[in-house]
């Protein structure tokens, strides 16, 4: 067995140590920069992650964050690109493997190693993907889950026999027509799906405008050509799955089908419909939401 001398060990010893105290130094309260995400940190008391959904900024949380700030440290993660700044990395390859990770981190850096219980994360869409990944790949970094409309694999839109490589092209056909663009800005036949009011949609037509769109095409094409149905059974943190019903689009037994397909090996979550809304549920029942945020909370 190879010798290691004193000096060599203290050596590593320090390096570790001084790892440790810059992963401490960078989780204080305010805006905290990554290479792929930044973070909003206020409040104090029990930790609640919220990751938005595709070109989408942190500013979606903002009524929720008013509500919970007094009770809960919050952490509201924004991807970079999606707020008006720079993309930086997040501008070329793949997006959501890295991003997700690097948000994984942040919670094992920030909280869990500083001594504090698992956070509970909210994520909405891709947000929702990405808190799945998190919660099925690393399991101690979370205490409790609430995924906000958002499917395992969104290929099941297409039809239930839709796999990876059959949703593939048009997801790559689609990156690239989104790519070419100046903006994410959303269309009409788009922003229908999104929220169900006037002043809902001109919300989130107002976040996609400022969202750089070549990270929405890299993301769009991530979050199309992954499936994590088969790590849905490995999430062992209790889980809510909120979704919404707009029954003027879809008859209920239809979308409640879907869902509870989706779903159906996930042994932990919980579904629970809001009626009369669309894609962003805290935009057309906020009353309804910030209930179920705040029982998904309690328990």
């Amino acid at each position: 067995m190879k010798r290691v001398s004193i000096a060599a060990l203290f050596i590593l010893l320090t390096a570790n140590l001084a790892t440790h105290a810059d992963a401490a130094e960078g989780c204080g309260a305010g805006l905290l920069e990554g290479k792929r995400i930044t973070v909003e940190v206020e409040g104090d008391g029990p930790d609640v992650v919220l990751i938005p959904g595709l070109s989408s900024p942190r500013d979606v949380w903002v009524p929720t964050a008013e509500r919970l700030k007094a009770t809960h440290r919050l952490h509201l993660v924004e991807v970079r690109g999606f707020g008006g700044d720079a993309p930086g990395v997040n501008a070329e390859g793949p997006v959501l493997e890295p991003m997700m990770r690097e948000i994984a981190d942040y919670i094992d850096d920030c909280i869990v190693d500083q001594g504090r219980p698992a956070p509970a994360i909210i994520g909405h869409s891709l947000g929702g993907l990405t808190a799945m990944m998190i919660a099925a790949r690393s399991p101690k970094e979370v205490g409790r889950l609430m995924v906000v409309d958002s499917l395992p694999f969104f290929g099941m839109l297409f039809g239930p026999t839709a796999t990876v490589a059959t949703v593939e092209p048009q997801a790559a056909a689609m990156q690239k027509m989104l790519a070419a663009k100046n903006t994410a800005e959303a269309d009409e036949r788009t922003l229908q799906i999104m929220s169900a009011t006037d002043a809902g949609r001109a919300q989130v037509k107002a976040w996609t405008q400022a969202a750089n769109a070549k990270v929405s095409a890299q993301l769009m094409y991530d979050d199309m050509t992954t499936d994590l149905r088969p790590e849905l059974g490995t999430i062992t943190a209790p889980f809510t799955m909120l979704y919404p019903l707009d029954a003027s689009s879809m008859p209920a037994e239809m979308v409640d089908g879907l869902y509870k397909g989706a779903f159906a090996a996930a042994k932990t979550a919980t579904l629970q419909r809001i009626d009369g809304s669309r894609h962003f549920i805290m935009l057309d029942q906020p009353e309804a939401f910030a209930k179920a945020v705040d029982a998904f909370l309690a328990n």
